[in-house]
């Protein structure tokens, strides 16, 4: 485990694993492998937008919905129409 934290070092280890990477991978395989790496990342952060957009949403939604109107300052004409209109939405 150490000799990972200890890794990279210097710039000797740097271009030794390079060296490395070359010899399995090859110099031709390089810059597919480059491409891959980016479109992953890409889709990736492309991921983490909509999530944090579907969040978003879901917070306004959450929050529309508990701006419904107070009962306490309601008539019992406006508290029956409000309780008809909730029951309307449910069975929608």
């Amino acid at each position: 485990m150490q000799f990972f934290i200890f890794m990279f070092d210097s710039p000797v280890q740097i271009a030794l694993v390079a060296g490395v990477i070359m010899l399995i991978f090859g110099a031709g395989k390089l810059p597919q492998l480059a491409k891959s790496l980016g479109q992953s990342k890409k889709a990736f952060k492309e991921g983490l937008r909509e999530a944090e957009e579907d969040e978003a949403a879901e917070k306004q939604k959450l929050a529309s919905n508990t701006a419904a109107p107070q009962i306490t300052n309601m008539s019992d004409e406006a508290l029956l129409a409000e309780m008809q209109k909730r029951v309307e939405a449910k069975q929608a």
